[in-house]
């Protein structure tokens, strides 16, 4: 099982601050294959990855990072500065 995080306009279109999911899934990306073939809020979501980042387990990482033992993925926005 592993808790997939989402924040700002990756939780609006998808509705939900986090959830727990069981997958399959190696990779972030393949991660993100199984999420868009749910429902249509999450094809929406992920539609344009350039206008994402993903953290693995705190940490930024890649779309290709592998998922093994990995216990939380969390997509948002790029972080702009102030």
């Amino acid at each position: 099982m592993m808790d997939v995080l989402y924040f700002a306009w990756v939780r609006e279109r998808i509705g939900l601050p986090r959830e727990r999911i069981e997958t399959d899934a190696r990779t972030v990306a393949e991660l993100v294959s199984e999420l868009t073939a749910r429902e249509a809020r999450y094809e929406m979501a992920f539609s344009d990855l350039t206008a994402l980042r993903v953290a693995v387990d705190q940490r930024l990482a890649d779309f290709d990072a592998p998922l093994e033992g990995v216990r939380e993925v969390a997509f948002f926005p790029p972080m702009t500065g102030g």
